[in-house]
């Protein structure tokens, strides 16, 4: 009898702390969807807590950082936990952006655990950075990524952040343009994920101040390093950047092929090599061997890309092309016009 009653106590109070999650984290996520959404009806379902740890077969099956891979319905998912309270924001700048093709589509969440578990459209090629970063592909025994799917997800990627800072009344700052956080699909259409710092910039404001800890994001701008404030530019930096790691390769926190000095960064060993060196010492090799006629052809996009880059990661954020620029500049470059 005394078994039964702590029996029931424990799950009593196990029931109330979900109870209580749900209406803390479900009133949270419809403060955000209306501020984010203007009150237009997003599509997401709820899943319990029970449903997504059979969908996931207790999440056995691990993808990397946050992210599991499951099944409900016949239908895959995928699930990513987070652990702090920016997760909130997470879904509801997905659900925002979610009309674009290359957005990572939100299905639903948990929000019955302390921190929301989020539900999301499945990617059956994975992670970009897999198919770009020479020590992934080589750990891995990944097929390097030609140069024209990389060109064509560096403008897709590109279409995508300038929709974020043009479709909205408050242009929303992505900040997080990162190999990690694309993914591909069965026909490698990269998917843009991770909203979690993702800010909107305030009506009839230029800039937005950001928490003081986002100064020390990859790809972090000069002018966020500053002044802790973001705007369109900043992401056109980061944009820059993930250039360079298309072009060469490399994952700028684990460079492997490139000689660069332990306190100097892709972007500045790029910089100083563009004007000085053949573009030939830069780009992947796998690149630089692909079969194929248009040899000066290949050449020219190269330079105009990394031209692009350099552009992009300039330190005065005045000097950087919009994201609408750049993404013309891309669409420019893949169709051979010098």
């Amino acid at each position: 009898m005394q078994r039964s009653w702590l029996r029931d106590l424990f799950f009593n109070r196990r029931r109330k702390q979900r109870e209580r999650a749900f209406v803390e984290n479900g009133g949270k996520l419809l403060e955000k969807l209306i501020v984010c959404c203007n009150g237009k009806p997003i599509p997401i379902r709820t899943f319990s807590a029970q449903q997504l740890r059979q969908a996931t077969n207790n999440y056995s099956e691990h993808l990397g950082k946050y992210w599991y891979k499951g099944s409900f319905e016949g239908r895959i998912i995928l699930t990513r936990h987070s652990s702090n309270d920016l997760a909130i924001n997470d879904l509801a700048i997905s659900a925002q952006m979610s009309a674009h093709s290359n957005v990572l589509k939100p299905v639903g969440c948990c929000l019955e655990t302390p921190f929301p578990i989020f539900v999301y459209e499945f990617a059956a090629n994975g992670f970009l950075a897999d198919c770009i970063y020479v020590s992934r592909v080589t750990q891995g025994h990944h097929q390097p990524m030609v140069w024209e799917r990389r060109l064509k997800i560096a403008r897709q990627i590109a279409h995508a952040i300038s929709y974020f800072h043009t479709a909205f009344r408050r242009p929303v700052i992505y900040m997080a343009i990162d190999m990690e956080n694309i993914f591909l699909d069965e026909h490698d259409v990269p998917k843009l994920s991770n909203f979690l710092v993702s800010v909107s910039i305030p009506e009839g404001e230029t800039d937005v101040e950001v928490y003081h800890g986002f100064r020390n994001l990859r790809f972090c701008s000069p002018e966020l390093k500053a002044t802790g404030k973001v705007n369109e530019k900043s992401d056109v930096y980061s944009f820059g950047w993930f250039l360079l790691e298309l072009l060469t390769g490399e994952d700028s926190y684990n460079i492997t092929r490139l000689t660069i000095d332990e306190d100097s960064t892709l972007v500045a060993y790029t910089h100083d090599r563009a004007l000085s060196s053949s573009i030939n010492e830069i780009v992947d090799p796998t690149i630089l061997a692909e079969d194929g006629e248009g040899g000066a052809t290949l050449e020219q996009q190269l330079q105009a890309f990394l031209d692009l880059a350099s552009s992009c990661t300039e330190e005065d954020p005045q000097r950087r092309p919009t994201m609408v620029d750049v993404t013309k500049q891309l669409r420019r470059i893949e169709r051979f016009i010098p």
